[in-house]
């Protein structure tokens, strides 16, 4: 399998980041860390080699990046306005600086695709409704799409627009909702056993429907735990049967 890593300073958050890009060809998948991981967590835990036919096939261009999470939400030692700051900070690195160099990778007409479990997973379906001008879908898998899980009490305006759950309910930019609904690749997935939160996902799915964007639920089954043998099951099966 063709493999990279790319690095440079980040202006949006002034530190070094890296990123490894796997594949020559395809659709582009973006892969978003779990929790506090680094951008090889996901071929650590064998995901990567879950998806490698499809990588060496050339269906897809997998790139995965750094979370800033031990930065943000899950520092227990920072103030919650700061972690809101970074959090956006994080978001402008995905769009200004992420979204150009996997564009320069592939071409300005490849789609682009996030991609994340469990926390990863809020901030892959984040990052795309927010700017579906510059991301065409994302696959979530065992996700809490309110940031509200995440910041112990605390809420802002950031922590709202930040949060799925609570803003696509009200958005009523028509430009921006019928950019959501072009979308054929939105895929919410969960498992049903042990530390999954299936009615996250179930809640998350509502809002989606009562706005008008068309998207697959699939809720596994009560052996399907929040763990990695979830997760790498669950993406080999939607790149080979949903693209």
């Amino acid at each position: 399998m063709h493999r990279e890593i790319h690095q440079w300073h980040s202006p949006s958050l002034n530190k070094n980041m890296e990123i490894v890009m796997y594949g020559h060809y395809g659709f582009s998948l973006l892969l978003l860390p779990t929790a506090a991981a680094d951008y090889l967590e996901y071929e650590r835990f064998h995901l990567i080699n879950s998806i490698s036919k499809y990588i060496n096939e050339g269906k897809v261009k997998v790139f995965s990046i750094n979370s800033i999470n031990s930065e943000s939400w899950l520092n227990n030692h920072m103030h919650p306005r700061h972690k809101s700051i970074r959090h956006n900070q994080f978001n402008d690195y995905v769009y200004n600086e992420v979204i150009p160099f996997i564009k320069g990778k592939t071409s300005q007409d490849t789609p682009i695709y996030t991609c994340g479990a469990s926390l990863g997973a809020l901030h892959s379906a984040n990052l795309f409704f927010k700017r579906p001008d510059l991301i065409n879908g994302v696959v979530a898998m065992s996700g809490d799409y309110d940031l509200s899980t995440y910041t112990k009490g605390y809420h802002d305006t950031d922590v709202y627009f930040n949060s799925p759950a609570q803003y696509i309910g009200n958005i009523d930019d028509h430009h921006l909702l019928t950019q959501m609904r072009r979308s054929n690749h939105i895929h919410i997935l969960a498992g049903q056993g042990s530390y999954e939160n299936p009615q996250a996902s179930r809640h998350f799915s509502g809002i989606l429907n009562a706005k008008g964007i068309p998207h697959e639920l699939d809720l596994w089954g009560h052996d399907m735990g929040h763990d990695w043998p979830t997760w790498r099951k669950m993406l080999p099966y939607v790149l080979e049967t949903k693209f």
